[in-house]
């Protein structure tokens, strides 16, 4: 295993910590840990590599190694060591690693999270007062509280992992109050203003090209990107079943938001629509929807110039313009799509947890 330049190695049944050469003058120092080779073992071990690394980012490494030797820490055997914010971080990204997607892990857990810890002034767990004030002087209040609540469960690992003794972090999220709406918020459109919005795209002489992309979204709930990456492979020939396993998102395919692929059930209505614009023999990688030149639709580009618009361009979108008609009350984006099938799918008496293996959500989201 190996953490940073130290390694925990197997010596004789017990624990030893391997010292990169570069601190030494190319000499090779170990640390004898006499910890047992079993996980609370590693687990002490691990937060001795942890105070190491910690002394050697501030300059004050003891070269003799004498502090981290067992007999020199008999006095202090009952405390934890100090763990910097970083350091936990990393350990709970571990033990978060298997349980998200890939995608989430590596752009959201290892570089936006990580990268925000990086900058704070203090690494220090015990000052997250200090980092909840630097936060929300530096940051909108949604981005501080968002920060807060991963800091948050990272603490909350840290302390049942017996990693950290208490949680500093604990409830300084819930008394932050954001204005900004979170693109998760509820807030589906009537079946009037739906199928207004379909009907205009129908009769757009430039729209058009995206009437059964936009009815599609209506029918599946599903994510935008989930109906931008939908191959023709992942519906069977009669269009009676569709698989998302996957979504397209920056030109890439990835796999879906929580790693597992999910079955959907077409009534008549979806069924005959994908019938309708369904290619004799498509291809295996074949897009369902496709922009004006055949390529995968560009989310940005459909709600700028399609469904909202761009009035800086000179351009009003369908859903804006309905909005000045007064056909549908106030804008939304193309993802309300989705709260509309769920509500829907709530107001006809179809279970939550159904509702859910349909959507790809957790019952209590």
């Amino acid at each position: 295993m190996k953490s940073g330049d130290i390694r925990i190695e197997v010596y004789r049944d017990k624990l030893r910590l391997r010292l990169p050469r570069k601190l030494f003058n190319g000499r090779q120092k170990v640390i004898y840990t006499k910890q047992p080779d079993t996980q609370e073992g590693w687990r002490k071990a691990q937060q001795q590599v942890w105070e190491i690394e910690d002394d050697i980012r501030l300059n004050r490494l003891d070269t003799t190694l004498s502090k981290y030797k067992p007999s020199c820490r008999l006095s202090v055997i009952s405390s934890q060591p100090k763990l910097s914010l970083l350091n936990l971080w990393d350990a709970y990204c571990d033990y978060r690693r298997a349980q998200i997607s890939v995608t989430h892990f590596r752009e959201n857990y290892q570089r936006r999270y990580r990268n925000a810890i990086l900058e704070l002034p203090t690494q220090n767990i015990s000052d997250a007062i200090a980092i909840r004030d630097h936060l929300l002087k530096n940051k909108s209040a949604g981005t501080a509280k968002q920060l807060l609540i991963q800091f948050n469960a990272a603490a909350k690992y840290g302390v049942k992992s017996r990693l950290i003794a208490d949680n500093p972090f604990e409830g300084l999220a819930s008394d932050i109050r954001s204005n900004s709406r979170h693109h998760e918020d509820i807030d589906p459109f009537t079946p009037e203003e739906r199928d207004a919005i379909i009907k205009a795209f129908e009769e757009h002489p430039h729209h058009q090209r995206y009437v059964s992309f936009v009815k599609f979204l209506f029918l599946t709930g599903c994510r935008t990107s989930e109906a931008i990456g939908l191959r023709w492979s992942d519906i069977n020939p009669e269009c009676t079943q569709i698989i998302f396993s996957s979504f397209i998102s920056k030109k890439q395919r990835k796999g879906t938001k929580n790693n597992r692929s999910r079955k959907f059930p077409c009534n008549q209505t979806l069924q005959g629509l994908l019938l309708s614009i369904r290619p004799n023999n498509p291809g295996t990688e074949e897009l369902v929807f496709t922009n004006s030149q055949g390529s995968a639709i560009n989310p940005s580009t459909f709600i700028h110039n399609s469904w909202g618009g761009d009035r800086s361009k000179g351009k009003v979108g369908i859903v804006t313009k309905l909005v000045e008609q007064g056909l549908v009350e106030r804008y939304r984006p193309q993802y309300n799509t989705r709260h509309t099938f769920i509500t829907m799918c709530v107001e006809q008496g179809i279970s939550l947890p159904q509702i859910a293996r349909w959507v790809g959500n957790s019952p209590g989201t």
